[in-house]
């Protein structure tokens, strides 16, 4: 039975190409799209699930009154690690770690960059990765001795005996190689190539609560809740600072396996993050799969007529309803099969191209019980969507009626064909509104003044000599010395991305029930000129003098947190103690625009500066690298030179809404073509159904633009109610992506105008193919039948 049931519904394939084509390709292109999008869901929802008892390991954060409202800290101060590892003892392990930094590794003549951290002792305790060779835990607790991944090993050492081995770290200490371990899986979080004990690095700053610079991780006791160990730490603040509030700060745990998709907070409360781009991405290959299954259920319903005397006559000869249910199943299954194969070959060939734009590392391997469930998964239920409908309807049809010639169909099925015909192109309508408006915020973002200048600004690492106080002002001055730079300062991190947090700021009638927490930053002499950083009142460091190292520069927000109008010469006590407010600058934005820009407080310490900051004069950036790494090897000869432009750096930030703007236009387009090609598919059964009526028309004088406007307009109507019903959706769901921005671009009526524009042009061009070809056909053959 099943045989003859797919030796049918191959002759029904065949006997039918054009739209077999079309059901094939179309249910391709959204199997293959589904496909792909379905491992990178994989891939984001695995991170950090490799890790043993990775539902016991979480993320400290904590959550403050800072400036009248509650807001969640990502980094938290040196000591908080030592702390909860004295008093609570709901947690097994606790580490501290400092931001990933590249350092300079020699081994011979070998040298290359490696980036990697500084860690507590504890730090393998919390995070049980494999091990190649040697003991970790007892390595990371020695200062002398460091732990490297397997790739360092083996650039290093390609002999094979790494362990025991020296090496040389930013060609100042030396290191013995006490453990080496697997290489960080590219879903891990923490990402690292080696790691050296904590305390070597450590400095007095590093050990006050007011500073909030650092990570910190904690296993859980074994039938320990977060909540319990919560509960122990909510006073841990109040232990052991002395400020006026400590109540008000409240550790919290963050689960490690949702680290990479929950990182947004609002209120203390998680709202958000990555996890909405695994929503909107699982969205648009849900709506491109039913866009591909509505067009086969339409072409089937609508080539019903042409099954109906096949129904009859088996339907006569004994066939029960069910059985023809199955046969008509049986040709969606079959369909579905060709088109997973179909989409099998897509997706690997656009595998490696998905990958490059995406930064993934996704493989398809079909020896993977999950994505042999997948497709399968997609197989049974294309085949049921596409086909559950035509089968059900087709196999109800009357015998009696067929053969008799009485069989006259009801409005249901046409009503059911235009209400398909309308779904799918408002959701086709959805995704082309979606990526005018996520081209627009990327535009937006691209061009928004920032309150600094990140064109023609490149920076350089601080390492090695250069790094020396005494160096960085001499190499500063030899550097704007050069003819293509325009001006240079050294800073603690990137103006665009600074991280450091402070409570420590004090102010003449502070509110002594109010905590702050202000952005903190370290630069140099000329930070300012180079980054073109308007400042409304006073001046900039100056390198030749000594009172400035107790003096500040603040932004707006800080005045106005501050409630100073002239803030200019006012006393404010920070980390240097107390000094005076010397310049007062414009508000600049000191991280992504999906935050609202923090008051800032900005200490003159040039030794405490990763980069410098070098501006180049227009049209001369490659004389400047050239004149920069002359300078470099001159002042820094152990050190290979290296540098990174402002820009890049400010494109990194929006990697997840690129990639957004970049799925949505690819797959949007995708989206746009299966529904043409559906629509194409109707247009053109709709004009053979047509033929003699088109022929009478054009015997009687009906022009051409009659016959299109005659096969068009019913199209064109579905695709108007389709605007009807996407736009206030698309509406909605913009304005909400779009509220995750603090500064973001206005949604109008225009983009929704194009829209409207570009949906009815697509479907007018796909239909009018088909109606012109049909209104240029020759009469004389139409009605030499009759």
């Amino acid at each position: 039975m099943l045989r003859n049931y797919l030796k049918i519904a191959y002759r029904s394939l065949l006997k039918n190409k054009l739209f077999s084509a079309i059901n094939v390709f179309g249910l391709a292109l959204g199997m293959a799209c589904a496909l792909l999008i379905g491992l990178w869901v994989m891939d984001e929802l695995s991170y950090d699930r490799f890790l043993p008892d990775a539902e016991n390991i979480y993320f400290v954060r904590f959550n403050s009154e800072y400036n009248g409202q509650i807001g969640t800290n990502y980094v938290t101060p040196g000591p908080l690690q030592e702390a909860i590892a004295k008093d609570i003892p709901e947690v097994a392990a606790v580490a501290k770690t400092n931001w990933p930094n590249e350092a300079l590794i020699k081994v011979g003549g070998k040298t290359a960059k490696e980036s990697g951290r500084y860690a507590t002792a504890d730090f393998f305790k919390v995070f049980e990765l494999p091990v190649v060779v040697g003991n970790p835990s007892a390595s990371l607790a020695q200062p002398n001795q460091i732990v490297i991944t397997r790739k360092v090993a083996e650039k290093f050492f390609p002999e094979g005996n790494a362990l025991n081995q020296t090496l040389q770290l930013n060609n100042d200490k030396f290191f013995t190689v006490g453990a080496v371990i697997e290489n960080n899986p590219a879903n891990a979080t923490v990402q690292f190539d080696w790691l050296v004990n904590f305390k070597v690095q450590e400095e007095d700053w590093m050990k006050t609560w007011g500073n909030n610079s650092f990570l910190t991780y904690a296993r859980l006791q074994p039938n320990t809740t977060a909540a319990q160990a919560e509960a122990a730490m909510k006073d841990i603040y109040s232990r052991y600072t002395d400020w006026d509030n400590p109540e008000t700060v409240q550790p919290i745990l963050h689960p490690m396996t949702d680290m990479h998709l929950y990182s947004e907070y609002e209120n203390g409360k998680i709202v958000g993050g990555r996890i909405e781009y695994v929503r909107i991405f699982s969205l648009v290959a849900l709506f491109i799969l039913l866009i591909a299954c509505v067009n086969f259920m339409n072409l089937a319903t609508a080539r019903s007529a042409l099954r109906a005397k096949e129904v009859g006559v088996r339907k006569v000869v004994g066939a029960r309803r069910s059985s023809l249910i199955e046969q008509f199943m049986s040709e969606s299954v079959l369909t579905s099969l060709l088109a997973v194969l179909l989409a099998l070959l897509l997706v690997a060939l656009v595998l490696p191209t998905f990958n490059t734009l995406f930064v993934k590392e996704l493989t398809f391997d079909l020896t993977n019980p999950t994505i042999l469930l997948i497709i399968l998964g997609l197989v049974l239920v294309t085949s049921f969507v596409s086909g559950s409908y035509p089968a059900l309807f087709l196999s109800s049809l009357a015998p009696i009626k067929i053969l008799r010639g009485t069989l006259r169909f009801s409005a249901g099925p046409a009503l059911f064909r235009r209400t398909l015909v309308v779904f799918q192109f408002a959701l086709s309508i959805f995704l082309i509104v979606g990526m005018l408006a996520v081209g627009r915020q990327m535009d937006y973002l691209r061009t928004k003044n920032l309150g600094l200048d990140r064109e023609n600004v490149l920076y350089i690492p601080m390492e090695g000599e250069i790094a020396k106080l005494e160096k960085i002002e001499p190499f500063r001055q030899e550097v704007i010395r050069q003819p293509a730079v325009a001006s240079a300062g050294p800073a603690m991190d990137l103006p665009i991305n600074i991280t450091s947090t402070s409570g420590d700021l004090k102010w003449a009638g502070q509110d002594p029930g109010v905590q702050t927490s202000v952005s903190a930053f370290c630069v140099g002499e000329g930070f300012t000129e180079t980054m073109n950083i308007e400042l409304l009142a006073g001046r900039d460091f100056r390198a030749n003098s000594p009172a400035d190292s107790s003096n500040y520069l603040i932004n707006e927000s800080a005045a106005k947190l501050m409630g100073m109008d002239n803030p200019i010469g006012q006393e404010i006590e920070f980390w240097m103690g107390k000094g005076q407010i010397i310049g007062l600058m414009k508000d600049f934005h000191l991280n992504s625009m999906h935050e609202a820009i923090n008051p800032l407080v900005v200490v003159y310490i040039p030794d405490n500066s990763n980069y410098m900051l070098v501006k180049t004069r227009p049209g001369q950036t490659t004389r400047a690298i050239a004149e920069l790494e002359r300078l470099t090897k001159e002042f820094n000869p152990n050190y290979p030179f290296t540098y990174h432009f402002m820009d890049e750096a400010y494109e990194k930030m929006y990697r997840s809404e690129q990639q957004v703007n970049t799925l949505v236009n690819y797959f949007g387009i995708l989206a746009i073509l299966i529904s043409c090609l559906g629509l194409f598919g109707l247009a053109a059964f709709t004009a053979e159904q047509r033929t003699k009526e088109i022929g009478v028309r054009k015997v009687l004088g009906a022009t051409v633009a009659s016959v299109v406007t005659l096969l068009s307009k019913d199209f064109l109507k579905l695709v108007m109610v389709a605007l009807v019903l996407a736009i206030p959706l698309g509406w909605w769901a913009l304005d909400k992506w779009l509220g995750t921005f603090a500064y973001h671009a206005e949604l109008s009526w225009t983009l929704f105008g194009m829209a409207a524009a570009l949906s009815v042009g697509i479907a007018l061009l796909t239909v009018s193919f088909q109606s012109v070809r049909a209104a240029f056909m020759n009469p004389v053959k139409a009605l030499q039948s009759e």
